[in-house]
C-alpha cells in the first residue's frame, strides 16, 4: 500500500492525475489530507474541480505558524505510518505538509518518493527552499519536472539512480482540464473581455507579510490597473493583511479565492499575469499567456529560458522593461517544454510500479 499525502492546493493539482495512474495500475493506495488548508474555497472546492475522491484520512491540523503545522502533522502522520505500515509515502511540492509527512515517514522507516524534486531558489529564507531542500534528502525516489532539478540534485551529492526527470503533473492536470476550464468563460462574470484584462496572484510571505512591501506592489499595480482591467483573487492571509495595513488598491479588482477551473479558466484568456507563485510562472508557460514575476529569483528556470517568464523583482522602473518586453512577444506558436506532454503521472506511476516489484522480490 502506497500513502500519498496532500496539504495545500498546489499539492492537490500535482496529485490529482498520479491518483488516477494509481488507480489504473490497480495499486494499493490512501490518500491522507494533513488540513493545512483548511478554508472550503481552497481545499474542497479544488477537490471537487479535480475529480479526486474523498481523502480516507484526514489529519485536521488546521492553521498555526509554519513549525506549529509542520509539528502537528509530523506526530500525526507518525501514528499513521505505525499503524498502517505503508510500503511508499508519496510528498509532492514544498509546502508545510510536504515536509512534514517525509520526515515522519523517513523516521518510521518508510521509504519516501517526492514529486517536483531538485527545484531551487537558492534562496533560503524561502521557508519552501528548506522544505524541498530537505524533503529531497530524504527521499527515495525523486521524480524531477525540469532539468535544472537534476543539475541541483547532482551538485548536492544525490546519487542519479534515485532521480527520474519524468515532466509536471501540474501540467498533466492543466492539459486535462483546460477546455472544460475555458468553456466556462468565468472572465465574463468580472465583466471582462478575454485578452483584454490582467491576473494577479500574490500569497509569498515575504510580498505579503511586510506592509512596506505590500504597500509597494500595491502602488505599482495600481499604475498597470489604471490602463489594463487587473483581476485580483486574494488569498486570504493576503486579504488579511491588506485589510490591517489600511492600503487601497482602487483600481484593481479585489475578488474572493476561485475554484481551480474557474482560476485556470482565467489564467489561459488573460493578456498578462503578475504573480509570485511558483506553480503560475508553469502553468503560464504551458499556456503561452505572458508572466511578470514579481520575485528576485526562481525555481522554475525553464520557465526563464522558454521566454513566456520575467523576473521583475520589485523596483518599478525593472517592472516596466520587463512588462514592455513580454506585451512585445507573441509566444502562441511556442513550443512546449519536453516532457511536459501530459504524461508524467503515468511515468511515475511506472516507476513506482517497477520499484515495488524490486522492493518484493
Amino acid at each position: 500500500m502506497i500513502l500519498s499525502v496532500v496539504g495545500a492546493r498546489p499539492n492537490f493539482v500535482k496529485m490529482a492525475p498520479i491518483l488516477k495512474a494509481l488507480k489504473r495500475r490497480k495499486i494499493g493506495h490512501r490518500l491522507v489530507h494533513t488540513g493545512q488548508h483548511y478554508d472550503v474555497r481552497m481545499s474542497d472546492l479544488f477537490f471537487k474541480d479535480l475529480e479526486m475522491p474523498k481523502p480516507d484520512i484526514c489529519l485536521g491540523v488546521g492553521q498555526g505558524s509554519p513549525l506549529m503545522q509542520t509539528a502537528r502533522i509530523l506526530e500525526a502522520f507518525e501514528k499513521q505510518c505505525l499503524e498502517l505500515k505503508p510500503r511508499l509515502v508519496l510528498v509532492s511540492g514544498d509546502v508545510n505538509s510536504t515536509l512534514a509527512a517525509a520526515l515522519a515517514a523517513a523516521k518510521s522507516g518508510i521509504p519516501v518518493a517526492h514529486v517536483e524534486s531538485g527545484l531551487r531558489s537558492f534562496d533560503r529564507t524561502m521557508p519552501e527552499e528548506m522544505n524541498r531542500m530537505m524533503t529531497d534528502h530524504l527521499s527515495e525516489l525523486l521524480f524531477v519536472t525540469e532539468p535544472s532539478g537534476r543539475e541541483n540534485l547532482l551538485r548536492e551529492g544525490v546519487d542519479e539512480f534515485r532521480q527520474h526527470l519524468v515532466g509536471n503533473t501540474m501540467i498533466d492536470t492543466l492539459l486535462e482540464y483546460r477546455d472544460r476550464a475555458v468553456s466556462k468563460k468565468t472572465w465574463q462574470r468580472y465583466g471582462l473581455e478575454a485578452g483584454a484584462y490582467g491576473l494577479v496572484t500574490l500569497h509569498r510571505p515575504s510580498n505579503v507579510d511586510d506592509p512596506v512591501m505590500l504597500e509597494r506592489l500595491g502602488s505599482i499595480l495600481r499604475e498597470y490597473g489604471r490602463t489594463l482591467p487587473l483581476l485580483f483573487p486574494v488569498h486570504p492571509r493576503t486579504r488579511k493583511n491588506m485589510e490591517s495595513a489600511g492600503i487601497s488598491w482602487d483600481p484593481l479588482n479585489l475578488v474572493e479565492p476561485v475554484g481551480y477551473l474557474e482560476f485556470l479558466g482565467l489564467m489561459s484568456q488573460a493578456k498578462i499575469i503578475f504573480t509570485d507563485s511558483g506553480g503560475i510562472q508553469e502553468e503560464s508557460t504551458a499556456l503561452r499567456v505572458p508572466c511578470l514575476t514579481l520575485r528576485e529569483n526562481t525555481e522554475r528556470p525553464v520557465t526563464l529560458t522558454q521566454g513566456t517568464n520575467r523576473l521583475a523583482g520589485m523596483d518599478g522602473k525593472t517592472i516596466q522593461k520587463a512588462y514592455e518586453d513580454l506585451m512585445s512577444r507573441d509566444f502562441t506558436g511556442l513550443a512546449p517544454v519536453p516532457l511536459w506532454d501530459g504524461n508524467a503521472a503515468e511515468r511515475i506511476v511506472g516507476v513506482i510500479s517497477k520499484w515495488l516489484a524490486g522492493a518484493a522480490a
